[in-house]
């Protein structure tokens, strides 16, 4: 199981997720052998944070918006 930690936020934990802070609003998310699947960002709304997971498409070397979440815990379980 991996510990995932957002800056200024408790960490979490997904089993066979990592997560890599490339800065304060963006996190890659990796498998532990490398493999990257994907990302979230968090961005600021009027009405607060939000956090949209975005899913690489390597075969067509693309992302693809998963959705947009108020939770960062929703967000990271799209890739679960």
């Amino acid at each position: 199981m991996s510990t995932l930690a957002f800056s200024t936020d408790q960490p979490l934990t997904r089993p066979g997720i990592q997560l890599v802070q490339l800065n304060d609003e963006l996190w890659r998310i990796v498998r532990p052998d490398g493999e990257v699947l994907g990302y979230i960002e968090r961005f600021r709304v009027r009405e607060g944070l939000r956090y949209r997971s975005k899913r690489l498409i390597v075969r067509q070397r693309r992302f693809v918006a998963i959705g947009e979440f108020w939770s960062r815990e929703e967000a990271l379980d799209c890739f679960g």
